[in-house]
Parts: structure tokens; sequence; C-alpha cells
């Protein structure tokens, strides 16, 4: 969440920034957003004069209706005479009035008086029904904002690449070398049902379309790239975390994926409980409304849990195989850093992705988000990519973010500076360590051989009870 005092301060500069992003809809809630703060500002303003005010005339109300030394005509004379006041909104006069009260023309008796210290009452809740309708009305402006902000994507930082699409991604040059295959090499979509480790039909049989089963080797190679990539992590220092697969409302809220991104989300009605489109939603969360010490910063954490989308399927490529389900599994890394460190730790978490390609020997590139292609969250991104040689194209296996204190704000989560200063919101970085799915695609379509059969990459083996190769007997 952008900080409201900065679009206060600098409303014009803010919509610079998100205009880089391509969003006309978040431009036009910043106007929005200023008018509703302001709105609210002024009726902060007011209602805290009207209490302010309440509070002298009731306590002056209390002295004038305990002076036994007061006539009737006098107690009617100050009554009516502070009920004009009150309902011409002026305070002092009405105080004036209860402390000095003029006296009445007529001869009023103890009756009238009576009845004037009544109709005074009567006033002075009519102020206090006022102080309550203005607190309704703050609370629906304040909800009016809250909403707004929401919807208002992160600003980019200021060494992002600006650009309008994806098209304009800046490319880094490919880490490895691809392989020159002396045969076709196939897609996974037929190399694995050939291997008889994918079962596409009956994925579909059992949940629809975009699921999968995977089965034998191929069961088994899936859970040695999710359990070696924790080992890689953890070798580098990230604090393996087991987290809840479903979350309750307010951790995809905090999160930034609500409300953005509510219609992709599987959701539980009878626990009201969310299924993990990605770990960072839990891991995000384990630390709302914390506060840390600037000593325990960085903090980094990995997870490896399923995930669960509701994807948004296109034409071509995107129809076959394995690229895009709803159901996978991701090795997520994330961390919690202090603000003045957070762009160089973005580019240690982008190198600890870069890592497992390199492991696996499988060509893999940097790509760099430019602004119209950052996303919700992110003010700077990077993708990693795989090579499928049998696909034909690079698969993203990872996008690295510094969120900056978006996700932070949303949360509340902060640190205390070792200088002592107020508590600052803390940045937050996240990236998959990877999404297992497609390195899962790079190592069958990259180490297929001319017989159909799958050499396992040395840093798997250990994790595959004794198999160097699938093989169709395996």
């Amino acid at each position: 969440m952008i900080d409201i005092g900065l679009i206060r301060e600098k409303p014009d500069w803010v919509k610079e920034q998100i205009s880089k992003l391509n969003d006309t809809a978040a431009l036009a809630r910043i106007d929005q957003i200023v008018a509703l703060d302001r709105q609210r500002r002024e009726l902060l303003t007011e209602v805290e004069a009207l209490k302010a005010a309440r509070n002298r005339l009731n306590k002056q109300m209390g002295r004038f209706r305990g002076d036994k030394r007061l006539s009737p005509a006098a107690i009617v004379g100050g009554a009516r005479a502070a009920i004009a006041a009150i309902e011409a909104n002026a305070t002092d006069p009405a105080l004036d009035a209860l402390a000095n009260p003029p006296e009445a023309g007529e001869s009023p008796g103890a009756e009238d008086a009576r009845a004037a210290l009544d109709a005074l009452t009567e006033a002075l809740r009519a102020q206090g029904d006022r102080v309550s309708a203005l607190d309704a009305e703050i609370r629906a402006v304040e909800q009016a904002l809250d909403e707004h902000l929401l919807w208002v994507p992160n600003m980019p930082d200021a060494d992002t690449p600006v650009g309008a699409s994806e098209e304009q991604n800046i490319v880094h040059p490919v880490q490895g070398t691809l392989r020159e295959f002396d045969f076709e090499p196939l897609p996974h979509w037929e190399l694995g049902p050939a291997l008889g480790i994918i079962d596409f039909e009956r994925g579909v049989k059992l949940s629809g379309t975009r699921f999968y089963i995977l089965r034998g080797p191929g069961a088994r190679l899936y859970r040695a790239l999710s359990m070696w990539m924790l080992d890689v992590q953890t070798a580098r220092g990230f604090i393996e975390i087991y987290p809840p697969f479903m979350v309750r409302e307010e951790a995809m809220f905090g999160s930034a994926q609500f409300p953005k991104f509510r219609d992709v989300v599987y959701f539980d009605a009878e626990s009201a409980l969310y299924m993990l489109p990605t770990a960072e939603v839990a891991l995000t969360n384990m630390h709302r409304d914390e506060i840390f010490d600037e000593a325990d910063l960085p903090l980094y954490y990995v997870a490896h849990t399923p995930c669960f989308r509701r994807e948004k399927m296109s034409a071509g490529r995107d129809v076959r195989g394995l690229k895009r389900v709803h159901q996978f599994e991701k090795v997520e890394l994330y961390k919690f850093t202090a603000p003045e460190t957070s762009n160089d730790e973005l580019m240690t978490l982008v190198e600890a992705a870069e890592a497992i390609g390199a492991l696996l020997e499988i060509p893999y590139r940097r790509v760099e988000i430019v602004t119209g292609d950052l996303g919700f969250s992110a003010s700077k991104k990077f993708d990693i990519e795989m090579w499928a040689p049998g696909s034909g194209e690079w698969l993203e296996v990872s996008s690295c973010s510094n969120t900056r204190d978006f996700q932070a704000r949303r949360a509340n989560i902060r640190y205390r500076p070792s200088d002592g200063g107020r508590p600052r919101f803390v940045h937050t970085l996240n990236g998959s360590g990877l999404a297992i799915i497609r390195p899962f695609i790079a190592v069958l379509e990259n180490y297929q051989q001319a017989d159909g059969s799958v050499v396992i990459p040395d840093v798997l083996r250990p994790y595959m009870g004794g198999l160097d190769v699938i093989g169709p007997e395996s």
C-alpha cells in the first residue's frame, strides 16, 4: 500500500510514477484518494472541534444546573440564550450565557425553569447526535479511502526501466550453452506420456482441464527437485518454513493478493479460508502486526508448498502440457530487510534463483522487467527463464521482486532502528527458488536422449534412489 501521506503531499509526482505502469484506473483512483483524504481531514477537524465544544458545554451545563443561586428567570434566560448559540454553532456565546445567564423578560416560575433546562439538555443531545452522524460519515469516507488505496499498485523504483509492455523487457545474456541435438527433441507433453511418467488423461478425469498425474520415476523426479531446491537454499542461509496451506482473508490483503487477484484464488466457504496461490502469502503474514529489532534483519525464509490458482488460459502454446496448470508446487524465497539494503538483497535473491539453473546445467537467462510489466506489488523485478528445447521456448521459472514497504504497510510489519528512532516499515522481497513444474519440464526436455529416455542431472541423483536414467522400463 502506498503511503497516504506521500499521496497527500505529492499527488502529481505519485501520478507520474503510476503512469509508468500504464494503469489508467489507478491514476483515476489517486484523484479520488486525494479528494477523500481532504474530506476526511475536514470532517475530523469538524468533529474534534464539536467534541471539544460539547465537553466544555457539558461541564458548564453541570455548573449551571447545580447553581442554587440562580433565579428561575436567570435559568430560563441563560438556557434560551445558550440554546440559540448552540443552534448557531457558537460555543463561546453559549458558554458565556451559562456562566453569566441573562434574565428572562417575563417572570417565569420553577416549572418554566425545569422546562428550559430540559430544552437545553435536548439541544446538547442533538449536538451529540451530530457528532455521531459525523463519526459515521468519517467511517464511510475512510472505508472508501481504504478501498481505493488497496487497488493502487506499487510505484516503480527510480532505476526500474520504463517500458509499455513485456516486449520492452531487457533480456540479459544466456547463461550456459544450448544443447545441440542430433535428433528432433520432443516436447514434454509427448515425452512424458511416452515414458509413462505423465498422465494427462487421468488427471483430467479426476479434476478437469489443467490437471495432471505424475507417476513412477516422474513423481520421484518432481519430489527430488523440491527436496534438492530446499537443500540448496537452506545452505545459502534461508530458514525453512512449513506453513499452513490455507489462510484467512486478512493474509490475502496483507500480501497484496486481494482485492486485485481475488478471482484467481480457491476458497473454502465453510471455513472462510483461502488456498495458497503462493507461499509468499503465508511468509508475509507470519509477522503481521509485529515489530523486529533492526539486529534481526535481514531475515531469510524458504518454503515448499503447493500452489492453487484459477489460471487464465490463452491460446497457443499455453494450451499444451504442464506449463500453466491450476495446481503446482513451488519453493518460495522470502526476505525481510531494512530499506537501505533492499535493492542489494534483491540481487542476491536473483542469484539464489539463478543458482538452480546453473547447478542443473540448464541454460537460463535473466530478464529485467520494465514498468509496464511489473505487476501489482513489485517496485523492481527480474524474471528467470529456462530453455525448453522440445517446446522451443523460454519458460519463466522465477519472478524475483522487491516490493519495498508496499506489503509491510498492508500487514503492519515494522522494525526498531538501532539508533532508537521510531519504528519504520520493513522492506519485503520474494522470488521463486523455483516453481517446480517448469524446471521439471526443462529437465525432461534438456536431458532427453535419442531413444526417448531422460538422463537424471548429476545434482538430483542422490534424491532418485539410485536411478540415473528414466526409460520406458524404469
